[in-house]
């Protein structure tokens, strides 16, 4: 598997996702966000998480409007898989790809600590590896986490099986615990945990390595 891992100013996650992709296996290439084309021959696009242009405006709107997410919209509208990772998902809410916004954290604070995530639907490659209500251990650290999204959109998503993570003890006053939802066909994925902090035993955990080699062994 190739995945791409697009960077943009602000982006502090990127190296610690590319070790996650690279220990189950998959080759990583770097995109920068100026860039208009993506590579060729990319299975799956990741955003990382961190603070793309600062936050400026609201988390991940500048981002949103960076060169390279012309390609990365039609990429997923063509059925392409895509993962954004904390600032990701705020990206891909900007662009329209999920539905929904993330708001300030209902405390006012930046979190940052571990939690304990309950993983829904699993009939994505995201999940495939684990089991409905199975429990897991992911850190978030965020300042705008605290997911929105309507009463119809709520409906929606619980009714076609589109909130593969939620909150164990809600943390930031997201809309019915909500951690991550995906689109509808099941292959756009955006969370605010950052499993990509959880692969390795030595750095706390390793369940983020479950979900990461869930997506390559299920692709």
């Amino acid at each position: 598997m190739k995945s791409g891992i697009i960077i943009f100013p602000g982006s502090n996650c990127d190296n610690e996702l590319q070790k996650a992709l690279e220990s189950v296996g998959s080759s990583v290439i770097r995109v920068w966000h100026k860039e208009v084309n993506l590579p060729k021959n990319i299975d799956i696009i990741f955003l990382p998480g961190g603070f793309s242009f600062g936050d400026y405006l609201r988390p991940g709107a500048i981002a949103a409007k960076s060169p390279i997410l012309n390609s990365i919209i039609s990429f997923g509208k063509a059925g392409g898989y895509i993962v954004g990772i904390c600032n990701g998902f705020q990206v891909l809410l900007e662009s329209d790809l999920l539905t929904g916004a993330l708001l300030r954290n209902k405390n006012q604070k930046f979190i940052c600590k571990d939690e304990k995530i309950i993983i829904g639907a699993c009939d994505s490659i995201f999940t495939k590896n684990f089991t409905s209500g199975e429990l897991v251990n992911f850190p978030i650290a965020h300042n705008d986490g605290s997911y929105f999204c309507t009463d119809k959109s709520l409906k929606s998503l619980i009714d076609n099986d589109q909130i593969p993570f939620s909150y164990k003890e809600n943390p930031n006053g997201s809309k019915a615990s909500i951690a991550g939802i995906c689109s509808l066909n099941k292959r756009i994925l955006g969370l605010m945990p950052h499993p990509e902090r959880v692969v390795f035993e030595e750095n706390g955990g390793s369940d983020g390595f479950k979900f990461f080699n869930s997506i390559i062994e299920n692709f």
